[in-house]
């Protein structure tokens, strides 16, 4: 698939989403590449009249949003969200997902806990049979990380998973830094055959702050392919 074709795809799933939105609103707004497509369509339906508000999930968001015109608040102002659009790295069939390869898991995270509904919007590439494919982002304090590198690469290979974890560089090859200040290791496990066994085990280790499995928080997954637009629901 080529980046162009990519990108259309990317933007029929974000147009599908927007539908779901209703006045009145109070949205997560996601990040990465296919969320900026539904900010962005977001935005147009604002500068037609729609009263939304926004909680944007990474200082990139954020920005767009206020360059576009997308009105914005706090979790802190709103604790409650009525729908959160974001996308994900891999979706499985009932809706778990990794997400976290633009850097924003632990905002995203606790934007969609706070969310009565969340929806994520992909294209087909990222629907897969079993996670793992992506490597999966796990957010850590800079403090001994070199320690907590190896116990997560000891809890994934625990877990049925082994693999290596590398600390995420910049392009520039410097430490990779989240937005609330945290390092971020992407471990290569190839196939994830127990997601929940796997979320519990990282959460346990001292010095990970979030994961980047996504685990019943996804109520709708929008897949759009070749052949069109999908909607999954979770069962």
């Amino acid at each position: 698939m080529s980046p162009s074709d990519a990108e259309k795809l990317k933007y029929a799933a974000a147009a599908r989403a927007v539908e779901f939105v209703r006045p009145g609103m109070r949205l997560g707004l996601g990040t990465g590449s296919t969320a900026k497509h539904f900010v962005a369509l977001l935005a147009e339906r604002v500068r037609d009249g729609l009263d939304i508000v926004g909680v944007p999930t990474s200082e990139a968001t954020r920005a767009d949003a206020q360059r576009q015109g997308v009105p914005l608040t706090t979790l802190d102002e709103v604790p409650e969200l009525d729908l959160t659009v974001d996308g994900a790295d891999e979706i499985a069939p009932d809706l778990t997902l990794i997400k976290g390869g633009g850097g924003a898991l632990l905002r995203e995270k606790i934007v969609a806990a706070a969310s009565a509904r969340m929806i994520v919007i992909a294209d087909a590439s990222k629907y897969v049979p079993v996670l793992g494919r992506y490597p999966l982002p796990v957010e850590v304090i800079p403090f001994g990380v070199v320690a907590t590198r190896r116990a997560v690469e000891a809890a994934a290979a625990d877990c049925g998973c082994p693999g290596a974890a590398q600390p995420r560089k910049t392009r520039e090859g410097h430490a990779f830094v989240t937005d609330s200040g945290h390092l971020l290791l992407d471990a290569a496990l190839a196939r994830i055959p127990e997601p929940a066994a796997l979320a519990r085990a990282l959460v346990a280790i001292p010095g990970v702050v979030e994961h980047g499995l996504f685990i019943g928080l996804a109520q709708i997954a929008i897949i759009a392919g070749s052949d069109g637009v999908t909607i999954v629901e979770r069962t």
